[in-house]
């Protein structure tokens, strides 16, 4: 009888697991596409994608419910394989009830020999693993996360070993140096051993992501046909189920030879024959999102690779002590070159685990950190939100996180809020509040551009909008003020990268002024291969335009939007991203699938605003409604009601590969008319836009002649005034009046040029016998200087200046000392006079960091104001200039209308008469002018050395 239960009971409760698994599919489709309640039909043949709406994340959220509900743990691969309710059923039926996720897992952080980075004469990425194989070949390198929760260490001598073996059999194959071989492969062993494999035969990896599931393999690789078409490759290294597209892709791409595995590549006794790799040969062809237009190849030479691995490692302050976690796709820059190439260059064991691992539970991310004792980290904004959806305090019970000292928030633009919430959720589980560092970077410069100081807390700005949309300017909003856009600092400048913020003309803008976004520097690329007229777009004298809209202040940079994603509406920037998300919050819109861009009217030659969004509404009427509460509440953002609303079935609104939103794809589809509703007629949208945009236009138009015209009015005000400010001060016999002269001149040429000028602080109270030190920023600080400090002034200034034919005099009469800082014999003799003359009583002025630089930030200070001071027994007075930079930018003649302003600070009298004093001396008078004037730290790129001069 019993026997005969057994089976009942079975089948009971077989039935009841399958209409919980409905019961959790049903609900969370209903969250992801509201107002379908009463027409969603959920069964165990339901397509997850195509009938009931879940993409990549979606999915990941619905494993995660599945394993707290059932108290198991899903095998990762369902993320990509499981196509229905039925295969997670199956699979569910075969689980074992888990103890719980909350159990600390054990340290095993390797016990590793703290060992030197690669070499600076390392010239190519082959040259630094060789340097790694050569020195220690048996450290661990890679600890790869396997699917089954275990673990494969890859060492060194592992990685190179099976590289170098891959490499004779591709050369077997046919490989020629030069050569383009796609990588689609997912995060797996494979992958490193063909991309060195690659390299150390002479060819060029170019790495395509592969596809989310197999049983969309071949609509994926017809997708990424264009791509191998681009690159030229030869040979597509894949998974083995790909190789059954083989023929269709050959048919495609006319440069592609085969689609091989690696186990499928010919097998060889022969050893691999090293090919000669230079610098500036072409290592990699990164191909862009596609978030902003079609799929680009960013080309990367080794030396691009190893200069922004270097800058990076400097400005996270990394070595080998240090352990990096990442969960982020290895053919993504950031993943690629971010996680792995650049840990490489200094040995920092790094954790690498399957994107698909992360998304299904991301607290594997945590925990991996944990286990490892992880000190750095990364990834793009929607992985810190994961994070904060995605994990329960039941999972992370006992988590540990205060070995991290740097998580690099990157990628997509910085959520704020997403920084405070990351930061206070996880603070209980020891992660320090200033080690989530948002950074900016782009594939042009290789993968890094921007980092902030390590340790230091996020800087969020709260931005007026009116100020920001109508003049550019980035003004500080009052506490509590409604209308603000939100912004925060990503950091400064990589080491021996430049960034500048220009306007429309291409000239550069001051100080909290909205432009483009331009750099230079060692990392950026050599431009789009096969693209010759996309990468002349792109470069403007000799920097890149990284496309995207920024400011500065106080050294930092601060991302406001793509310049192709913001719309131009009468003058006003529409930030598309606010609108999305409020559009994306209406009941019956699918959240995260609107799209919100301008689209050129080629009649009226202006841009007009249309939102896109995914519904599954069908009903007319419903529809309308709909219709309107997407309007009201898009009108509220984009301060007035959009000129079309878009209303489409799911899957419309174009995405890439990491789920962005690409604008520029759902324009082009709108623009061919292959989706929305019926277009207004053309007369209509004629005089409509014509209206809106004439103004805009006109505007523009004025600015920048208005900007030429001031330019010329400074330049020849200024060379009026000089002739007369010259002519006097040779001219005049008592230096007090000649000064009387500079002072008099420097003051109306600044209020005829309308700039604000101030001083804070009372430099005739304070002056005495000091020695007077300041930063120098701009060609005119000499001028501002001079009005601030009411005394007949001794500049120290170089020697070549001496025999100048116009400057010479001029600065003779005013007592300027000149000194040699190439000659050391005449540079000591000088220094002597210089200590003369302060003894005397001379109020000498220096400019200790002796040059000055077109990017904001104070250098190392010199010492020989200080030594000076110190053999006069003379006190030292730091004066801060503010301003001046960009007034009159270094290597730039083209002036900007700002406020100038001087902060006097307080006098330092030495402490001793020895070389300490001077240096003590020297670093407290840094530190005054360093907390004022509002610019980054850049000591640590500019040794400090004794120069007589200071100037």
């Amino acid at each position: 009888m019993s026997e005969q239960r057994q089976p009942d009971r079975d089948a009971d409760r077989a039935e009841a697991m399958a209409d919980q698994v409905l019961q959790i599919v049903h609900d969370l489709a209903v969250e992801l596409n509201p107002g379908r309640e009463r027409t969603l039909q959920v069964g165990l043949n339901s397509a997850l994608d195509r009938d009931l709406g879940f993409d990549s994340l979606g999915r990941a959220e619905l494993l995660l419910r599945l394993e707290r509900a059932f108290r198991v743990e899903m095998p990762q691969r369902l993320l990509a394989e499981a196509e229905t309710p039925a295969d997670l059923l199956a699979v569910l039926a075969t689980l074992e009830p888990a103890e719980g996720w909350g159990v600390a897992p054990e340290r095993r952080r390797p016990a590793l020999e703290v060992v030197e980075s690669a070499p600076t004469e390392a010239e190519t990425l082959m040259e630094v693993l060789d340097w790694q194989y050569d020195r220690h070949p048996d450290r661990p390198h890679i600890l790869l996360a396997e699917d089954e929760g275990g673990e494969r260490t890859i060492t060194y001598g592992d990685l190179t070993e099976a590289a170098r073996a891959v490499a004779a059999r591709l050369q077997q194959w046919g490989l020629a140096p030069g050569d383009r071989v796609a990588l689609m492969l997912p995060t797996c062993r494979d992958f490193f051993d063909a991309f060195f494999g690659i390299l150390y035969a002479g060819g060029v990896p170019v790495p395509i992501y592969p596809p989310m599931r197999l049983s969309q393999l071949e609509e994926h690789m017809r997708r990424q046909a264009v791509i191998l078409e681009n690159a030229g490759a030869v040979l597509l290294i894949t998974v083995p189920e790909a190789r059954r597209v083989a023929a269709v892709l050959r048919a495609r791409v006319d440069s592609l030879r085969a689609v091989e595995t690696v186990e499928g590549l010919p097998n060889t006794s022969a050893a691999w024959t090293p090919v000669p790799r230079q610098p500036d040969d072409l290592a990699l062809l990164q191909y862009t999102s596609g978030s902003t237009g079609d799929p680009k190849g960013v080309m990367l030479t080794h030396a691009n690779l190893l200069s922004n691995s270097r800058a990076m490692i400097e400005a996270m302050d990394a070595d080998s002590s240090d352990v990096f976690v990442s969960w982020m796709p290895l053919y993504h820059d950031m993943g690629l070159i971010g996680a792995w190439l650049s840990t490489m260059y200094c040995a920092v064991p790094v954790n690498i685990m399957s994107p698909l691992a992360f998304l299904a539970r991301p607290s594997r991310w945590l925990w991996a950190m944990h286990r490892h004792r992880g000190t750095l980290s990364g990834g793009p904004n929607f992985g810190f939100e994961l994070c904060l959806r995605n994990v329960d305090d039941s999972e992370i019970e006992g988590l540990d996180l205060s070995s991290v000292r740097m998580i690099v928030n990157g990628a997509e633009p910085v959520n704020a809020d997403t920084l405070e919430r990351f930061s206070e959720r996880f603070a209980r589980y020891g992660l320090r509040p200033d080690a989530v560092a948002p950074v900016y970077g782009l594939a042009e410069s290789t993968v890094g551009l921007a980092f902030p100081p390590p340790g230091r807390l996020p800087i969020i700005e709260h931005i007026r909008a009116g100020p920001l949309a109508a003049t550019g300017v980035a003004e500080l909003a009052p506490a509590g003020e409604a209308d603000t856009h939100t912004f925060v600092a990503c950091g400064r400048p990589l080491p021996r990268h430049e960034v500048r913020i220009v306007d429309e003309t291409g000239r550069e803008v001051g100080e909290r002024r909205q432009g483009r976004l331009e750099f230079r520097g060692p990392s950026m690329t050599q431009g789009y291969f096969g693209k010759p007229e996309e990468t002349a777009k792109i470069y403007h004298d000799g920097w890149i335009d990284s496309g995207d809209f920024a400011y500065m202040a106080g050294g930092d940079i601060f991302i406001t939007g793509r310049s192709k994603d913001i719309i131009i509406r009468a003058g006003r920037n529409i930030y598309p991203h606010e609108a999305e998300a409020t559009v994306g919050e209406v009941p019956g819109v699918r959240r995260g699938c609107v799209a919100v861009f301008g689209s050129i009217d080629a009649a009226a030659g202006t841009e007009r605003i249309v939102v896109l969004a995914e519904t599954r509404e069908t009903e007319p009427a419903a529809l309308e409604a709909l219709r309107a509460r997407v309007g009201e509440a898009a009108s509220d953002v984009l301060g007035g009601t959009p000129d079309e609303i878009v209303l489409a079935p799911p899957q419309s609104v174009p995405k890439t590969s990491s789920g962005k939103l690409r604008r520029s794809a759902a324009r082009r589809l709108y623009e061919e008319g292959r989706i929305g509703s019926k277009a207004r007629a053309v007369w209509w949208q004629i005089a409509r836009m014509t209206a809106a945009g004439l103004g805009a236009v006109v505007r523009r138009q004025a600015r920048r002649a208005l900007s030429l015209v001031y330019a010329g009015y400074w330049w020849t005000l200024l060379g009026l005034l000089g002739v007369v400010c010259w002519l006097l001060v040779v001219g005049l016999s008592p230096p007090s009046w000649r000064w009387a002269v500079v002072r008099g001149v420097g003051r109306l040429f600044l209020a005829l040029t309308g700039v604000r000028f101030t001083v804070d602080g009372a430099a005739d109270a304070a002056l005495g016998d000091a020695i007077v030190v300041a930063n120098h920023s701009s060609y005119i600080d000499s001028l501002v200087l001079a009005m601030a400090v009411p005394a007949d002034l001794s500049f120290v200034a170089k020697k070549e200046l001496e025999d100048q034919r116009v400057a010479g005099p001029f600065l003779r009469r005013l007592g300027t000392l000149f000194v040699e800082r190439f000659d050391p014999e005449a540079g000591l003799a000088d220094a002597a006079a210089a200590a003369g003359a302060a003894q005397d009583g001379h109020p000498l002025v220096f400019y200790p960091e002796g040059t000055f630089t077109r990017a904001p930030g104070l250098l190392s200070f010199r010492l020989g104001a200080f030594k000076t001071a110190v053999d006069a027994g003379r006190p030292v007075l730091p004066v801060t200039l503010r301003g001046t930079r960009s007034l009159l930018r270094g290597g730039q003649w083209f002036p900007r209308r700002g406020p100038v302003s001087v902060v006097v600070g307080t006098a330092l009298a030495p402490e001793g008469e020895d070389f300490a004093a001077a240096v003590r001396l020297r670093d407290a008078a840094r530190a005054q002018i360093l907390a004022q004037c509002g610019e980054p730290d850049l000591a640590h790129e500019r040794p400090a050395i004794f120069d007589a001069s200071g100037s």
